[in-house]
């Protein structure tokens, strides 16, 4: 995706290129994501919903797989 394309679709869902630094932003779809989480960001949400939120963004790094791992793992010792 070209750079005229990123800002087209910055523009369109309210994201700033720092917002979009930290994350791989291949598809449309993920600015849509990111934009509906910003959203979310700024509601009363309970700590789940905001714990939720927070695992979303994480699946728009380049290497997601890392924090299902982790999350997996916390949840494994919880239940112990």
């Amino acid at each position: 995706m070209g750079e005229e394309e990123k800002d087209r679709l910055r523009n369109k869902y309210g994201i700033t290129a720092e917002d979009e630094a930290p994350y791989v932003m291949p598809k449309e779809e993920d600015y849509h994501i990111l934009a509906k989480c910003k959203e979310l960001e700024t509601r009363n949400l309970s700590s789940e919903d905001a714990e939720m939120v927070s695992f979303i963004h994480t699946q728009l790094f380049d290497d997601w797989r890392a924090p299902i791992l982790e999350k997996t793992q916390q949840l494994l010792e919880r239940y112990r």
